[in-house]
């Protein structure tokens, strides 16, 4: 986005003002390279920062209101800042009021605002449009107002909007990868402990293609809370050969000792898929450090079918495309990426192959979906800050 052109469209929609200064600030989305619904199973995951996101611009409006706009949709709101907020519909606005809502919710008070967002994120793609928008927000009113909270307890913060105001479980990864992404580094992110390492990404003449199958993601709100609920069942159950808080606290070999335990075959299944997919989130860590790119690229392809297979959040968009990426010469590794039914996937692609993979992933694709694809080259950006 053009930073004067957003600020030109900020005084267009507010005004000028002679008083208050409009600044802006930057939050990426992110994609995850490996470890998909581990986040929420206090497992590993391996998503890196977008050098696309949200872009801000903010001003004090002195009016104890709250006005939103966003150059991406239509609606706008104004909301009165009275300590009782209440979610809106569908609107897209209630992303940056449920940041607020937890701002006072913590005995923390900010003052009329006028927003104006800017967004080259897909919405609804898996890439954390929503994550973007919450850690954005939030820290661009904890730097105005001097709220004092620290990079972590934006995170939390931010995650707590999405699960209390707009209703979504969504694990910590989002906006934990928005806020503390790196260039050119992954974020190799314990959800249990938050402990992270930022690892290089050396690339070796290879990029990472985002490929978007531009089918909305309808089922995957409902269907996210529905594999939440069955992995806490697995823990319920296994929790009988011994005490444990989550899937994560077993290894794939212990678990596979007493998986019969469980009872439910497809209960089973989601267990095997967190697990499993756990331990392929340790070893493309170690792959990627030392220079393996084929081996990172195996498990990106045993992550999919695992997420195909057990986990069952693919969907026929999202298996075509990785089919069709897999028969390109020069694909190590292709994957879905995010909550799944939709959304994108995310593939490693030898930089000498990358016309022929657009060219023909998206033509074959069509062929057998009537959908049109989108690809983007991805770079790896830096998390949130401000845009001086």
């Amino acid at each position: 986005m053009n930073i004067e052109a957003l600020f030109q469209k900020f005084a267009g929609i507010y005004g000028e003002s002679k008083t208050e200064k409009t600044e802006v600030y930057f939050a990426p989305g992110r994609v995850n390279l490996i470890g998909e619904h581990t986040d929420y199973n206090g497992g590993f995951v391996f998503p890196c920062a977008l050098d696309f996101g949200t872009f801000l611009a903010i001003r004090k409006n002195n009016t104890g209101t709250l006005r939103l706009a966003s150059i991406n949709f239509e609606q706008r709101g104004e909301i009165s800042l009275n300590k009782s907020f209440t979610k809106i519909g569908d609107a897209w606005f209630n992303y940056p009021v449920g940041v607020v809502d937890q701002f006072y919710k913590n005995n923390k008070t900010i003052e009329g605002c006028d927003f104006l967002y800017s967004g080259d994120i897909p919405n609804g793609a898996g890439l954390s449009s929503s994550a973007s928008i919450e850690v954005v927000t939030a820290f661009a009113l904890n730097s105005m107002f001097n709220l004092g909270f620290d990079l972590l307890t934006l995170v939390k913060l931010s995650q707590k909007a999405e699960n209390q105001f707009i209703g979504v479980n969504c694990g910590i990864m989002d906006q934990f990868a928005v806020t503390f992404g790196a260039e050119n580094k992954a974020i190799f992110l314990n959800c249990a402990t938050l402990d992270y390492e930022l690892v290089p990404l050396v690339m070796n003449g290879h990029k990472l293609i985002i490929s978007n199958t531009n089918k909305r993601r309808g089922l995957a709100d409902s269907k996210y809370n529905e594999r939440r609920g069955e992995c806490e069942t697995a823990v319920e159950k296994l929790s009988k050969a011994g005490k444990i808080e989550n899937l994560s606290q077993l290894d794939y070999p212990s678990f596979i000792k007493i998986i019969d335990i469980i009872g439910d075959d497809t209960v089973a299944r989601r267990a095997k898929h967190v697990i499993s997919e756990n331990q392929r989130a340790m070893d493309a860590v170690n792959a990627l450090k030392a220079n393996d790119l084929i081996t990172f690229g195996r498990l990106m392809n045993e992550s999919h079918d695992s997420l195909r297979d057990d986990y069952e959040v693919t969907g026929i968009e999202l298996d075509t495309l990785v089919e069709e990426a897999r028969k390109i010469p020069g694909v190590p590794g292709s994957r879905m990426t995010g909550a799944g039914f939709g959304g994108c996937t995310v593939s490693l692609v030898s930089e000498n192959a990358i016309n022929d993979f657009i060219d023909n992933v998206g033509k074959n694709y069509y062929k057998r979906t009537g959908l049109t694809a989108d690809f983007y080259i991805a770079g790896v950006g830096a998390g949130v800050h401000k845009v001086e």
